[in-house]
C-alpha cells in the first residue's frame, strides 16, 4: 500500500469514527430527551434528530466503500449493490440539503417579532412540521429515483466521455444531452435549498443586529450577554447555514470537474468522499454546541468539580 492511499485510509476511517460517534451521541440525546426529559423538548428537536438520522447514513454509505477500496478490495459492489448504495447516498444527501433549509426557515420564523407581516406563520409551524419533512422526503425519491437506472458497477474498461465514477461504481454514458439534464435539473433543485438557506440567514443576521443594538440601549453589559434559548438555537442554525453553504460549493465543484474531466482522476472520488462527509459530520457538533441539556450537564459538571476542588483544599 503506498503511503498516499495509507494517508487516505486513516483519513477515511477516522472520518467515520468521528462523524459516527457524534451523530450517534446527539441521536442518544434526543432520545433521552423525548422519554425522560420531555420538559426540554422544542418542536424544533424533531428537524434535528432528522438530520442527525441523515447524517448517519450519508457518512455510512459514502465512506465505508472508499474505506474498503483503500484497502484494495476488489469488486466489493455489483450492479445492484451499487444502485443501493448510490441511491440512497443521493437521497439521504438531498435530505440533508432540504432539513438544513427547513431548519433555517423554521428559525426565521420562530425569532420573527410580533410586529411583522410574517409573524401568522409561528402558528403554522406545529401543523407543518411533519408535513414538511414528508414533502422532502417525496421530492428527493422522485429526483434520485433516476440514479438507480443510471448506474451501474465499475468495468475495466477507459472511461471517456461525461461519467461520474465511484470506488466501485460508475454512471452510463447516457449521452452528453441527457446528463447534462439532469445535472441541471439537480443543479438548479440544489441552488434553491441554498438561494432559501442564504435568505434565512441574512434575515435572521438582521434580526440579531437588532436585538443586540436594542439590549445596549435597555440592559446592562451582563443582562446582554445573557442569551435565550431562541438566540443560542439561531447561532447554532446560522452556523449549520454558513458550514453547510461553504462545503457543499467546494463539493459540488469537485463532482462536476470530476464528471466533465476528460481524464478521470483515481483517488478525486475519495478526497470528495472526504468532503461531502465534512458536514455531517462536524453537524452534530454544532448543534450540541448549544443544546440546553449539554449546557445543563456541563454546568452540574463545573459545579461538580469545583466543590470537590473546594475539599480536596480544605484537606
Amino acid at each position: 500500500m503506498l503511503i498516499s492511499t495509507s494517508v487516505l485510509s486513516v483519513f477515511l476511517i477516522s472520518q467515520l469514527c468521528i462523524g459516527v460517534i457524534g451523530n450517534t451521541s446527539l441521536f442518544v440525546l434526543y432520545i433521552y430527551i423525548f422519554f425522560f426529559k420531555p420538559h426540554f423538548k422544542k418542536l424544533i428537536d424533531m428537524f434535528f434528530l432528522h438530520l442527525t438520522i441523515v447524517n448517519m447514513v450519508t457518512i455510512v454509505f459514502i465512506l465505508i466503500p472508499d474505506i474498503v477500496a483503500s484497502f484494495g478490495v476488489t469488486n466489493f459492489l455489483d450492479d445492484v449493490g451499487c444502485k443501493v448504495v448510490l441511491c440512497i447516498y443521493r437521497i439521504s444527501r438531498g435530505l440533508s440539503i432540504s432539513t438544513t433549509c427547513i431548519l433555517s426557515t423554521f428559525q426565521a420564523v420562530t425569532v420573527t417579532p410580533s410586529n411583522s407581516q410574517w409573524v401568522w406563520l409561528k402558528h403554522k409551524l406545529s401543523t407543518w412540521t411533519f408535513s414538511s419533512l414528508l414533502c422532502s422526503w417525496l421530492i428527493n425519491l422522485t429526483i434520485y429515483g433516476f440514479v438507480v437506472e443510471t448506474v451501474m458497477a465499475k468495468n475495466n474498461s477507459t472511461h471517456i466521455g461525461h461519467v461520474y465514477l465511484h470506488a466501485y461504481c460508475q454512471s452510463r454514458n447516457l449521452g452528453n444531452q441527457i446528463s447534462g439534464a439532469f445535472i441541471s435539473m439537480i443543479f438548479i433543485y440544489d441552488l434553491l435549498y441554498v438561494s432559501i438557506m442564504m435568505w434565512t440567514s441574512l434575515y435572521m443576521v438582521i434580526l440579531l443586529y437588532r436585538h443586540r443594538k436594542r439590549a445596549q440601549y435597555l440592559r446592562s453589559p451582563s443582562l446582554s450577554s445573557q442569551q435565550s434559548p431562541e438566540l443560542r438555537a439561531t447561532h447554532s442554525i446560522l452556523l449549520l447555514v454558513s458550514c453547510f453553504v461553504i462545503l457543499y460549493w467546494l463539493n459540488n465543484f469537485i463532482t462536476v470537474y470530476g464528471f466533465y474531466a476528460p481524464t478521470k482522476i483515481p483517488r478525486l472520488g475519495a478526497i470528495n468522499a472526504i468532503w461531502a462527509t465534512c458536514y455531517p459530520t462536524i453537524c452534530p457538533f454544532l448543534i450540541m454546541k448549544n443544546n440546553k441539556l449539554i449546557l445543563h450537564f456541563t454546568s452540574s459538571f463545573s459545579t461538580l468539580r469545583m466543590t470537590c476542588f473546594q475539599h480536596a483544599l480544605r484537606r
